[in-house]
């Protein structure tokens, strides 16, 4: 399963209508997969919903160290790939994070996402969370 932004916001807001279904999917699921462009993107969200620095800062080092989590680290050549499928992609909406989970998702063959974002299903992948 990939992890996206929106969906580790839930996972970790206990206030979030998504909450419990973040907790079940996360902890159900057979492997964990993001990349560390959804981590800068997840400390910028949960700061911009006021969740607590201390937290979300902690929450991140526990991803890291989780050894059930993989984590990818976004490249130069992953950002160009990227932006290549942005490029002929410009009537969509999608961000280069969303970019970069579109590709890796295709590389590893994953077709879940722990997210919120509608553009996963845009991209043909199925959204965990409404």
């Amino acid at each position: 399963m990939f992890l996206d932004t929106s969906g580790l916001v839930a996972y970790l807001d206990a206030s979030a209508a998504s909450h419990a279904d973040a907790e079940t999917f996360f902890h159900a699921a057979p492997s964990r997969l993001t990349h560390s462009y959804v981590l800068a993107e997840f400390v910028a969200l949960c700061q911009a919903r006021k969740l607590g620095r201390e937290l979300t800062l902690s929450f991140v080092t526990d991803l890291l160290e989780n050894p059930e989590v993989e984590m990818i680290w976004v490249d130069e050549l992953l950002i160009r790939t990227a932006l290549e499928f942005l490029k002929i992609r410009l009537d969509k909406g999608y961000s280069l994070c969303d970019a970069v989970s579109f590709l890796i998702m295709q590389e590893r063959t994953l077709t879940e996402a722990l997210t919120t974002d509608h553009h996963f299903e845009q991209a043909g992948f199925r959204r965990l969370l409404s």
